[in-house]
């Protein structure tokens, strides 16, 4: 595993004091400690592994290889330099969802880490208009609830494969409400097979399956145990829709129990999310 530079520009370097009148104040508290770069990667690196050992026992709990499970971290809010500590520590799949804030950051990525292997995933509400600009980067969109949605996505992703942009197709997931409420998006289970028939009749749209947040309060098993049921009925008519994008920081074990594939944690790897991001 590459270890994380440490910060040797002299722009990021704090000049020694030459004199009782230049000395820098040391920190009264911790509260008033700026961290160090290795501080934050020894905190994601002990978060990393205590998510990974979480995972691997709910993986063998529920009688499951945890290579079954795909481990997504959130960077969303969070700097460019977080998702490089995680990249250097074995991650390869990243989760977004503000097309602004992740297009700005995946280019600076990018430019620093030209990993083609690296991949990254759209998992939060999609406006129509932002679609061409997300087809520009996104393996993956998990947040797919309408047919409108899917049109100008399909019509986002024929146009980045003309521009040389993307040589695959878009991977779409289709998100379920398991609620039925409007405000906190989803589809109707009733919708999701005309959704899906949409999906696969686009030329570079690809349909993975389904995603799901249980609704605020539930109990994450029977959430998990219902859209376990709802994918598995699916994959009667299409059997390659095999992706179940479910589970996140507070509820990855339910999850897991309940066959998902892709576990979407963000806080319990790089903390609380900080008021503004870089």
């Amino acid at each position: 595993m590459d270890r994380v530079p440490e910060v040797s520009g002299a722009g990021d370097r704090v000049p020694e004091a030459s004199g009782a009148g230049d000395r820098v104040p040391e920190a009264s508290g911790a509260g008033d400690r700026v961290p160090e770069a290795s501080d934050r990667v020894a905190q994601i690196s002990g978060a990393l592994g205590a998510v990974r050992e979480r995972l691997d026992a709910a993986c063998r709990a529920a009688g499951r290889e945890p290579s079954e499970v795909t481990l997504l971290p959130v960077t969303k809010f969070f700097p460019e330099s977080d998702a490089r500590i995680l990249y250097e520590l074995g991650c390869r799949e990243f989760g977004e969802s503000r097309e602004q804030e992740a297009t700005a950051k995946i280019g600076e990525f990018r430019a620093r880490v030209p990993d083609p292997a690296v991949r990254w995933h759209m998992i939060g509400h999609l406006q129509r208009n932002k679609a061409r600009a997300i087809a520009q980067w996104a393996y993956a969109i998990h947040s797919v609830d309408s047919e409108r949605l899917v049109g100008a996505l399909g019509k986002a992703a024929t146009a980045a494969v003309e521009a040389g942009e993307r040589t695959e197709p878009l991977r779409v997931l289709l998100q379920v409400s398991l609620d039925g409420d409007p405000q906190r998006g989803g589809a109707v289970v009733g919708d999701l097979e005309n959704l899906a028939a949409q999906v696969r009749s686009a030329p570079h749209l690809e349909f993975r399956g389904l995603m799901a947040v249980p609704p605020i309060e539930a109990d994450p098993d029977a959430a998990f145990e219902e859209l376990h049921n709802i994918h598995a009925r699916l994959c009667l008519e299409h059997p390659d829709a095999t992706e179940l994008s479910a589970g996140m920081t507070n509820d990855l074990e339910h999850a897991v129990r309940h066959g998902s594939t892709c576990v979407r944690v963000g806080t319990a790897l790089l903390g609380a999310r900080p008021i503004t991001s870089k």
